[in-house]
């Protein structure tokens, strides 16, 4: 199939910096539905053709009219916030059909709690159960079955400056991997495939911790050394984390794993990189998420992972030591401390 003819337009719903970005690379294939639900965004962009500060390519199409976009579209990349995203899939639900393809590029976790319980509660125990990927979401939400993600080092303000870069397409079906690789691949961006759609998943979300670590190191003026020991160590982390969890090994040491990680953990251009700068630089986190104009997913998602790994009994001395500097009032330089004397013999043991 001629990949620059495609009948019928895509949506993407979610017009933050991502979705905005992968919207103009899906336009370069294909007709795009952009959805946003503010006003004043669908203003701005039928108005200026301006989406979160980036121009929108002549082919992408703004509503803010769900059943619209998915009359019209068969195929639909939701890429909002992992807070929004079940509100999100409830209300596109009602739209959809099994004929549908969902490929998300959302890297958050969603949480279901017993009554009045908080993820705050000293002694909640979280399951895997109680945790849902993006994926599981869609699948609960929706009659929607052949589902997919996006995830790799897929930084939104050089994807918007036509740097270039590549994805992970991970999803169970054939057909869904196919497609994301027909669709998003072009001179400038690459396209792979993976069936761990679980494990490609956790890559995406758990690298997010790494990289609030990584960008408190920087703030605290320390070198590429001490960036070198957090990456590699905060790899390790995440290979048992992301086991424990439902992942292989095998998705964390490709480009959606250590590509992503490595990506976040050294440009300030990462929202979770910043977050951990800022807080080196002595700001409190209140202030730091009030002044950002978009969601840092690896705040909630250490509060999740350190429940997580309590339960399963995972080593994950960083995401230990970051849930202290986050939500415990320890100080950065204390939890470097601890972290250069927590005592580890073995440089890798999962292979």
């Amino acid at each position: 199939m001629d990949s620059k003819n495609t009948s019928k337009p895509v949506g993407v719903i979610g017009a933050g910096s991502f979705g905005t970005a992968i919207a103009n690379i899906l336009a370069e294939n294909s007709d795009v539905v952009l959805f946003a639900r503010k006003q004043e965004a669908i203003d701005e962009m039928h108005n200026l053709r301006i989406s979160n500060g980036q121009t929108l390519h002549h082919k992408v199409t703004p509503s803010n009219d769900l059943e619209y976009v998915a009359s019209n579209c068969d195929i639909i990349f939701p890429i909002v916030p992992s807070s929004n995203f079940r509100e999100a899939i409830k209300d596109l639900s009602p739209f959809l059909h099994p004929y549908h393809i969902l490929i998300h590029g959302t890297k958050g976790m969603d949480i279901s709690l017993p009554n009045n319980s908080s993820i705050e509660d000293d002694d909640l125990i979280l399951n895997r159960e109680n945790v849902r990927t993006m994926s599981e979401i869609i699948r609960d939400e929706s009659v929607v079955v052949r589902v997919g993600c996006l995830a790799g080092p897929n930084l939104a303000k050089e994807l918007a400056d036509n740097q270039p870069a590549a994805t992970v397409v991970a999803s169970h079906f054939d057909e869904v991997i196919e497609e994301g690789k027909r669709l998003l691949r072009n001179d400038r961006f690459q396209v792979y495939g993976n069936s761990d759609l679980i494990g490609v998943e956790l890559c995406g979300v758990l690298k997010n911790i790494i990289a609030i670590a990584s960008g408190a190191l920087s703030g605290m003026g320390l070198g590429e050394n001490a960036r070198a020991l957090l990456v590699s160590r905060g790899m390790v982390e995440m290979i048992y984390l992301g086991r424990a969890l439902g992942g292989n090994i095998e998705s964390f040491i490709g480009l959606a794993g250590v590509g992503d990680l490595v990506a976040t953990c050294s440009s300030t251009l990462s929202r979770n990189f910043t977050v951990g700068s800022r807080l080196a630089k002595g700001e409190k986190l209140e202030e730091i998420m009030r002044s950002m104009e978009e969601t840092a997913e690896g705040i909630n998602t250490t509060r999740i992972v350190k429940k997580l790994a309590d339960n399963y009994k995972v080593r994950a001395p960083i995401t230990q030591m970051l849930h202290k500097v986050l939500f415990e009032d320890l100080t950065v330089e204390d939890a470097l401390q601890y972290l250069m004397k927590y005592p580890l013999n073995v440089d890798i043991d999962f292979l």
